[in-house]
């Protein structure tokens, strides 16, 4: 995960951390990047790790499916929005490469300890570790709330007392779909850029127009979270699949009617981001 985001701060693209909810999708992914040349971070949120029964679960598929399927692009595999020390430390001994850990709701002393906590255990096994500072509005699974936007002070004091490797700064998106125009204070993601020094994540990536994410990534941005845009896509598909196809009953032409969809999404914002050919 460092090696993939610090490549991308260097070289000015970003990455895209395309969440998974099953085999399938985690399938498609890793396809649609292998011909993209692109680098991928796989996310799973908590409630997908219940979904799929356990923190085993996504790292032996990511890694059955990686060499299966010859994957040779850089893969990543992250906790996304891990919400206790705990569910972090059992991602870290699954064999995730990286953990989020949100303490976002938490004081700012509470943030930098339980982020601290984190970072110190994932430390000693070779595993990175992303913090969120401020909130992020919306709702996706299980996270909820109002936007609070992040403070670059409280940034700073965050990298400088846990020395974590990846930051994501709540400067206006939301998870979910936007109602309205998105307005993202880029400016202040540059100068939270400029004072950490270290990589930074934008949650909430899906309905920010193109010019925006491209203004984003020069803000400091390297990592764009993306999941309800895969979501809506699939979900369209398999739809107007059911409504032509009313007697099948198979699970597997089902499911997989939504891969086309899936794909494109993907490589085109492979392509948009810069990750196109960076594999």
């Amino acid at each position: 995960m460092k090696e993939i985001l610090e490549k991308a701060k260097q070289e000015g693209y970003a990455v895209a951390a395309y969440n998974i909810n099953n085999l399938e999708w985690t399938r498609y992914i890793l396809e649609a990047c292998q011909e993209s040349n692109s680098p991928v971070i796989l996310e799973v949120s908590e409630s997908a790790v219940k979904y799929m029964g356990g923190y085993n679960v996504p790292v032996a598929m990511a890694r059955a499916l990686i060499k299966d399927l010859n994957i040779t692009v850089p893969v990543a595999l992250h906790l996304d929005h891990g919400l206790s020390v705990s569910s972090c430390t059992q991602a870290i001994d699954a064999g995730f490469d990286s953990v989020m850990i949100d303490a976002s709701h938490e004081t700012l002393d509470n943030n930098i300890k339980y982020t601290k906590e984190v970072v110190d255990y994932a430390r000693s096994k070779g595993v990175t570790v992303e913090a969120e500072i401020g909130m992020v509005g919306g709702q996706e699974d299980s996270v909820h709330g109002e936007i609070k936007y992040a403070d670059p002070d409280e940034a700073v004091r965050l990298v400088r007392e846990t020395n974590v490797d990846f930051l994501a700064p709540a400067l206006g998106s939301v998870h979910g779909p936007y109602k309205g125009i998105p307005h993202i204070d880029f400016v202040t993601t540059k100068k939270i850029s400029e004072t950490t020094n270290i990589p930074l994540v934008l949650h909430g990536g899906t309905g920010i127009p193109d010019d925006m994410l491209l203004e984003g990534i020069k803000s400091g941005i390297c990592k764009v979270n993306i999941n309800t845009e895969l979501q809506i896509a699939w979900t369209e598909a398999v739809r107007g699949f059911l409504n032509d196809n009313e007697k099948v009953y198979d699970p597997r032409p089902i499911i997989s009617s939504g891969e086309t969809a899936i794909k494109e999404a993907i490589k085109y914002k492979n392509k948009l981001l810069g990750s196109a050919n960076k594999g």
